[in-house]
């Protein structure tokens, strides 16, 4: 089997994190008592593909695996994947260039300039 450069760079971290991926799609489609040859079918791929998915392989799409989700009822978390409310880090660094204090406007109430 080929290996591309981006996928033989993979950081541990996220070559585990695919590979429970695939475990746990792996899982969820025993737990359903759906057969290999089925989940093939239903998510119009090869058995192949089903077998790279549920090994956690990181040359197959993303799309696939979306697909394997749809199939087990479960597509609505690929939508959460990159939730901004769920972002720690982005939420973090927002907080962090929030002004340290908020003056208030000397202009009086209306906001503008001149008399009544």
């Amino acid at each position: 089997m080929k290996t591309s450069r981006a996928i033989a760079g993979l950081p541990p971290s996220v070559r585990r994190a695919i590979e429970k991926l695939g475990h746990d799609i792996r899982t969820a489609r025993r737990r359903r008592r759906l057969p290999m040859t089925m989940m093939a079918q239903r998510a119009f791929i090869g058995r192949n593909t089903v077998a790279r998915v549920e090994r956690g392989d990181p040359g197959v799409s993303m799309g696939i695996y979306a697909t394997a989700l749809f199939v087990l009822g479960m597509a609505d978390r690929v939508a959460e994947l990159a939730a901004p409310a769920s972002d720690r880090v982005g939420l973090s660094l927002e907080e962090d260039r929030l002004p340290q204090r908020v003056r208030s406007s000397r202009r009086g109430p209306g906001g503008g300039r001149g008399g009544a």
